[in-house]
């Protein structure tokens, strides 16, 4: 072997490996296939199906002109017998405008002035970006079972050039599309003048039909709603009234999105750009309708099982009833979270907003959580708390406790904020996670009594003997429901300074929700002892002025 021999097979195999290359990037171009539309006469020069958005304009521009016959040159025949592809060929190329002008939202930036549809402005993050495309997705449209989708591919006869065309499985479908949403009667019946397209590529009815279809929805939902209010003035059963309340709004919303959804899916079947508003709209009334039933109705179930009008909820034989309540507020907390993602997932899933807007960049899981994040980040940390204190029962509804100095009542433990009954009479609404962030005595909380101390200041040469026995007698005289048993009290002489003894009276108290006001009759009843005792002249009070005492 010569020494040159070696350099010339590496140089064959480069050569060969440099072909082989060459002709895979060929066959990655376009799909080869033995012949196209056999059954069709020769399509003439002018008919561009070069690239994606000439083929898709002469379609559309073909069934408008009244040629659908030579529109179907844009179509895959190849499952249609050769004899019957001329008329099945015009046929379905008219019935494929329609369901694209129907139901699909074309994203003309998408479809580009180039043979082999390479975006050399893509996104670095787009999965096409820099690549030479050979089957282009223009839609994907339901149909009940299952979404079809609507496809532009490029295909190369034997014979012929490499050109675009819509895909076989996509001319497959076209008859079960059409049928789903091609005119209905009521189209047909409209005179020729009514179903010409006008601005937007919106037909001349359409721009009738919506206004009287959502006047048509409105007044379904006032009749539904004035419906039941009849019904409710009529009624005499409370929980029949209550229930009638918690529905009515979602009964309104149910119906006009359930009307709404019949009419445009059956009577008026509106282009592509109307039905991409539409499907949102639909899917926002039934979630709306689903949240406020949710909302609604456990307010409802609360408020008969949980007595805010008085303080019968704090009595300790109410635990039950108090965890009962925790427990159906938090589920209510649940569900809502749950609706609303769920909800929001099916409205922007029916939104063509990303692809049809030119917002791919949002559509990204990572920006768009960093911008509902930021914008929301109290609100979900209020929501965060609210579940805490509804895991951890740290507070329960109907729980009697002091928060900054207030003695209240926990009245409803919501998404952002908690509502507390003062002693007064006074609301408070305190946002959740300063309520979970500053500590607070829970007085009901596993043992509902309590110790309320009476602290009261003495003269250093008083006696507490006998007011101990005076604060005993006091008890003996309240009902034996609100006190505890007599070995339970007891008095202390807890500090002293220069202007007397400080003496504690030790209240035992059976409920917390009375205890704070059982005290201060207690308190009164014991100053209006010391003071007598301090009229038949023992010394009871500390003598010190005003700036002695500060």
């Amino acid at each position: 072997m010569t020494p040159a021999a070696p350099i010339r097979l590496c140089a064959a195999l480069f050569l060969w490996a440099c072909l082989a290359l060459t002709a895979q990037a060929q066959e990655t171009r376009f799909f080869e296939v033995d012949t196209l539309n056999e059954g069709l006469p020769e399509p003439p020069q002018s008919l561009d199906r070069d690239t994606p958005q000439s083929a898709m304009e002469a379609l559309l521009d073909l069934v408008a002109a009244g040629q659908p016959g030579l529109a179907a040159h844009l179509l895959d025949l190849r499952d249609v017998p050769p004899e019957e592809q001329p008329e099945r060929g015009a046929r379905l190329a008219a019935d494929l405008v329609d369901v694209l002008q129907r139901k699909a939202v074309i994203n003309w930036t998408e479809l580009l002035e180039r043979p082999d549809a390479l975006d050399a402005n893509a996104n670095a993050e787009s999965p096409v970006a820099g690549q030479v495309q050979r089957s282009i997705l223009i839609d994907v449209v339901e149909t009940g079972k299952r979404p079809v989708a609507i496809r532009l591919n490029r295909l190369k006869p034997a014979d012929g050039d490499a050109v675009w065309v819509f895909s076989r499985q996509t001319v497959a479908n076209i008859p079960r599309l059409h049928a789903l949403y091609g005119p209905t009667w009521f189209e047909e019946e409209l005179p020729d003048l009514w179903r010409v397209e006008t601005f937007w590529d919106l037909r001349r009815w359409e721009l009738v039909a919506l206004p009287a279809m959502l006047a048509l929805v409105g007044g379904a939902g006032w009749a539904a709603g004035r419906a039941q209010a009849m019904l409710a003035r009529r009624v005499r059963s409370r929980l029949a009234t209550d229930v009638l309340r918690a529905t009515r709004m979602p009964i309104i919303l149910a119906t006009c999105s359930a009307i709404l959804l019949v009419l445009s899916n059956s009577l008026f079947i509106f282009s592509g750009r109307i039905n991409s508003v539409l499907g949102p709209m639909i899917a926002l009334g039934f979630t709306a309708a689903a949240l406020i039933f949710v909302m609604n109705g456990v307010d409802a179930v609360l408020n008969r099982i949980v007595p805010f009008e008085d303080d019968t909820l704090s009595d300790p034989r109410m635990e039950a009833r108090r965890n009962l309540a925790t427990r159906i507020a938090a589920w209510r907390r649940v569900l809502i979270v749950a609706i609303v993602l769920i909800g929001g997932a099916i409205v922007l899933s029916e939104a063509q907003f990303f692809g049809g807007l030119g917002l791919s960049i949002l559509a990204s899981a990572g920006a768009l959580t960093l911008l509902i994040g930021f914008a929301a980040r109290h609100i979900l940390g209020n929501i965060l708390a609210s579940l805490q204190i509804a895991m951890n029962r740290s507070a329960k509804i109907g729980d009697k406790l002091e928060f900054r100095g207030h003695i209240c009542t926990v009245e409803r433990i919501n998404f952002t904020y908690v509502q507390l009954l003062d002693w007064t009479g006074v609301r408070l609404v305190v946002p959740v996670s300063e309520f979970v962030a500053e500590h607070f005595e829970n007085w009901t909380m596993n043992d509902p009594s309590m110790i309320r101390t009476i602290k009261v200041k003495l003269a250093h040469d008083t006696e507490v003997q006998p007011l101990r026995e005076a604060f005993f007698e006091i008890i003996d005289e309240q009902d034996p429901k609100e006190v505890q048993d007599r070995d339970q009290h007891f008095v202390m002489v807890a500090d002293q300074d220069v202007f007397g003894q400080e003496v504690w009276f030790c209240l035992a108290c059976a409920k917390a929700d009375t205890a704070w006001m059982l005290s201060c009759e207690v308190r009164e009843a014991l100053l209006d002892r010391a003071r007598a005792m301090a009229r038949d002249g023992r010394p009871m009070f500390p003598r010190a002025n005003p700036a002695e005492a500060a």
